[in-house]
């Protein structure tokens, strides 16, 4: 082991910098991020993250699967999450929910597919999703997947190559993040030619109509 590898970034008894000992350095979590959904090889983790180095990123994954939040499969080549790296799921969560109350967001910058897929569960209306039998599907590039509603009204995803929904949308992550959070009705984006549609068109916009970008009052209990 290095100096590097095992050094304290915060040489506290906090709980909170303990855990940041584990995901704070730059990128770390952003790569928790990528992997939440799905597992995946090198290059298409490097996808979602486009501002990483290659050298960066495997400095990344090798002090998360130190860590045991990553796992690296070397046959397949796949780098997944454990049940540790799986647990920060809420965090991510909890932090997109709280940059809904931070001014100067930019939604014309990079939006990977993962990261919409994960600020969803912090924009929905659960009270009016709860209950709510729509199952979307939704595809950018090679990544895809299916999205369900529990009957809290938390979205649930899972990877899906070829999702089986109500309705499929496919484009990229910021036109899809457009057809969820904008105000143009997603028929009419699919007609310019900024998304694809498939499916039931009136089930997608009852499904997009679910979510805001607007900081929720109360916040978001039952989205667990």
């Amino acid at each position: 082991m290095t100096k590097d590898e095992s050094r304290l970034r915060y040489d506290e008894g906090c709980l909170g910098a303990h855990a940041l000992n584990v995901i704070g350095d730059r990128w770390a979590l952003l790569v928790v991020r990528e992997l939440m959904f799905a597992p995946k090889r090198f290059q298409m983790i490097r996808a979602g993250l486009p501002g990483i180095t290659a050298s960066v990123l495997t400095q990344r994954l090798a002090q998360l699967g130190r860590a045991a939040v990553v796992v690296h499969d070397e046959v397949l080549g796949l780098y997944a999450l454990t049940d540790l790296g799986r647990a920060l799921y809420p965090v991510l969560r909890e932090l997109c929910r709280w940059a809904l109350l931070l001014p100067g967001h930019d939604p014309r910058r990079f939006i990977s597919l993962s990261a919409l897929m994960i600020s969803i569960s912090a924009t929905i209306d659960a009270a009016g999703a709860a209950g709510s039998p729509l199952q979307a599907g939704f595809i950018a590039g090679a990544e895809g997947y299916e999205v369900v509603l529990s009957p809290e009204g938390a979205p649930e995803v899972r990877a899906a190559r070829v999702p089986q929904a109500d309705f499929v949308l496919a484009g990229n992550g910021n036109t899809l993040a457009m057809a969820i959070y904008g105000s143009v009705p997603v028929t009419d984006l699919a007609a310019a030619g900024h998304i694809v549609l498939s499916g039931d068109g009136v089930a997608a916009q009852s499904f997009v109509d679910l979510f805001s970008l607007r900081p929720q009052a109360g916040g978001c209990d039952q989205c667990v």
